[in-house]
This record gives C-alpha cells, structure tokens and sequence, in this order.
C-alpha cells in the first residue's frame, strides 16, 4: 500500500462492485487529493454512504479526469465504455481491470493512448490484495504513477513488459485466491473423513490457512519451500503427507493444469 500521503489526482470509477468499491476505499485510506466520480447503476449502501461522507459525485454529470477506472464486467465492456468515454480528455490514463479485455479492446471503445490493463485480486477488499498490470506504449511515467498508486492503494503492484503475462497473472494470483479457499475445504473435508467434527475440522483448516499465509507474510524473505522445510521432520507426519502431495499424479501437476486452464479460459475471453 502507499504511505498515506495522499493520492494526487482527480479520479473516475466505472462500476463499483466488490473489487471497484474495495479500490474506492482504498483511495479514500490515501485521501485521494482530487475530484471523485463514481458511476455505478445499482449502488449499494455502503457505497452511497462513502459518497455522501467523502464528497464523491455518485452517478452524475461527466468532466474529463486524470484517470478513469474501468471496473466492470469483462461482459459489459461496451456499456461500461460508454459511461467512461465523456470522463475521457486528451491527459487521462484508463485503467481496465477487465479480465481478459486486452488494450486493444480497450482502445476501440474510449478515446485514450494511454491505458493500463491491470489484473488485481479479492484480498484488495482488506489492503492485502497484488496487481499485475501492463501499460500501453503511449502511457507517460506520470500516468503510469498515478495507475500504480490508485492499484497500490490495495496491496502490492507487479508490472510486466508483455501484455500477454497478464492472462498468466489472472490465472496465479488473480483467481489464486479461490484456489486458496478450496485448499481450505478441501483439507476441512479430509479431516472430517478422518474422524473429527465436521465444525471442528473446519476452524483447525481456516486458521491454518491463515496462520501460514500470515507467516510467509511477516517472514517475506524467507521462500515457502524453506518454510515447508521447517515444518517437516524425516520421517514424521509431515513428510508423509507430502510424500502424497508430491507425487507425480500430486499438487505441484495438478496446479499446472489448473493454472494452464484458467490462462486458457482468460485468452478465450479476449477473443
């Protein structure tokens, strides 16, 4: 996350759901310095509250801006479009956080030069969440500041040099969380066959889940193989337990092909 100095520049966001309201709170955490704009259809309450408590035009008259956030759905990328276009001038940068929606695709619907296609993930609604982005050739360093901030404001911002790493970034880290959550009911369900209460296998697999994300979070210079070291001893329970995971037919193919299917399905949804 930035460090509280406030985010200089006036902003439009277009389409405030999960992930557009998570970025809107985190530019009011930085105190965005500029004029808000938020154009949503169906606003929920929280949502029309931090508008009323901040100031924040919600759903109303169009003026050109220094960036405009495109946070639809990929399948609504024409009528998200075109509420943004009138908040586009010649200096805005457009950020799209549009899965599978390349820059072109971008490009042939708002008049802009300067586009960031960016893929940030769910764990931005607490300030924890990481973006890959890429920006267009036309993209100033001061407009690509401005897109790393508005991204930064929510966790972490990765940026590559070849549009097409977004489609694997989409399926790393930013469908990664959903995999994390299904580890966790996974190894719930594992311990319920096991013997234990259904309930109780389930907190013993959460707070696991989450204790070991904190621990690679505090002890970010130590690489999770290291990590998992330390928790095996030769020839206890863990290491037989990885003995399975690790097998030819174990996680480490099995992430393969997961992560090899949703690159698949984020390419099929640019074409």
């Amino acid at each position: 996350m930035t460090d509280g100095v406030g985010l200089r520049g006036s902003v439009a966001l277009v389409g405030a759901g999960n992930m557009g309201l998570a970025l809107l709170e985190g530019w009011t955490a930085q105190q965005v310095t500029g004029p808000v704009s938020v154009i949503e259809p169906q606003p929920s309450q929280r949502l029309q509250d931090l508008c009323a408590e901040y100031g924040y035009a919600l759903n109303g008259a169009a003026a050109p801006r220094d960036a405009v956030v495109l946070a639809v759905k990929p399948q609504a990328l024409d009528s998200g479009t075109v509420a943004a276009a009138p908040f586009v001038g010649p200096a805005t940068v457009v950020v799209s956080i549009l899965a599978g929606k390349r820059i072109s695709d971008i490009a042939a619907h708002v008049p802009a030069q300067a586009i960031v296609r960016a893929m940030p993930n769910t764990p931005a609604a607490i300030g924890r969440g990481i973006a890959g982005a890429f920006s267009s050739p036309a993209t100033s360093a001061a407009q690509r500041a401005l897109a790393d901030a508005l991204l930064r404001a929510v966790g972490a911002v990765e940026w590559v040099d070849d549009e097409t790493l977004i489609d694997a970034v989409t399926a790393v880290s930013g469908s990664g969380p959903a995999y994390v959550f299904y580890f966790a009911e996974c190894l719930a369900a594992a311990g319920a066959e096991a013997g234990l209460p259904a309930a109780l296998a389930a907190r013993l697999a959460r707070v696991t889940v989450e204790g070991a994300g904190e621990l690679m979070h505090r002890q970010p210079e130590t690489p999770p193989d290291e990590l998992r070291r330390r928790v095996t001893s030769p020839g206890g329970t863990t290491a037989a337990a990885l003995e399975v995971l690790e097998a030819a037919d174990g996680l480490a193919g099995l992430m393969r092909r997961a992560v090899a299917a949703a690159r698949r399905r984020a390419e099929e949804l640019s074409g």
